[in-house]
């Protein structure tokens, strides 16, 4: 299944359950090992399960491959790996707590890009 077909229908899953700050970066220039991350939020622990299982679901219905599935247990963080794409979905203090959008924007962390600005 081709990376944009992949991408509409994790993000059409994550849209069906109410997932929320859905964001889409193309890492197909930082990285070798997949082209996109995705990172959705739910609001609660079972939230953030449902919204996993409804990609993963989803994905399997579509004919796609659900490589692992890591953090179900608690529910705060839950990784969902399809290969070339990688999902996140969390809760917003986890979210903000660890910042992903900065590591995949492709920018690089603020402080690195302070100390190496001229000014």
């Amino acid at each position: 299944m081709n990376t944009t077909k992949l991408q509409k229908i994790v993000v059409d899953a994550l849209e069906d359950i109410k997932g929320h700050d859905i964001e889409v970066f193309n890492t197909s220039k930082l990285t070798p090992l997949f082209d996109r991350v995705i990172i959705a939020c739910g609001d609660s622990n079972r939230q953030v399960k449902s919204l996993a299982r409804n990609v993963q679901d989803k994905v399997r219905e579509a004919g796609g491959e659900v490589i692992s599935s890591e953090g179900e247990e608690n529910g705060e963080w839950v990784l969902v790996d399809l290969g070339d794409i990688v999902v996140h979905v969390m809760q917003p203090t986890i979210r903000a707590y660890y910042n992903l959008e900065e590591l995949w924007s492709g920018k690089g962390p603020a402080r690195a890009r302070k100390a190496t600005t001229k000014e």
